[in-house]
């Protein structure tokens, strides 16, 4: 009788950890296998739960999202600098400083 309701037991439980995400606790559970704080550990599930209920994203989506935007302001930034007048005006001026220098002591 025990072995019958066990291994139905079993089998149920089976069938029914196909109908969960079987990564949905495994931060969580990671957490409090290493802080040991069952605290802590359903605070990070519930922060990560509303931010993808806020967002629609996860966390590492949102984060991923905000690393392209950086990289592409900062390229911007760049060319920008590079294509200003004022830097033009620099190097042009650090150029012929370096070319009297360079006369001066050829002579």
């Amino acid at each position: 009788m025990i072995n019958k309701k066990t291994i139905s037991g079993l089998f149920i439980l089976n069938l029914l950890v196909g109908c969960t995400s079987p990564t949905a606790m495994l931060a969580p559970a990671y957490t409090m296998s290493s802080s040991g704080s069952i605290l802590q550990s359903g605070l990070s599930y519930g922060s990560n739960r509303l931010i993808i209920q806020y967002t629609g994203k996860t966390p590492i989506e949102n984060l991923k999202d905000v690393n392209l935007t950086k990289k592409k302001e900062s390229k911007n930034i760049e060319r920008n600098t590079l294509e200003s007048e004022d830097f033009y005006i620099l190097v042009k001026n650090k150029i012929e400083k370096t070319n009297s220098i360079l006369k001066l002591i050829n002579q």
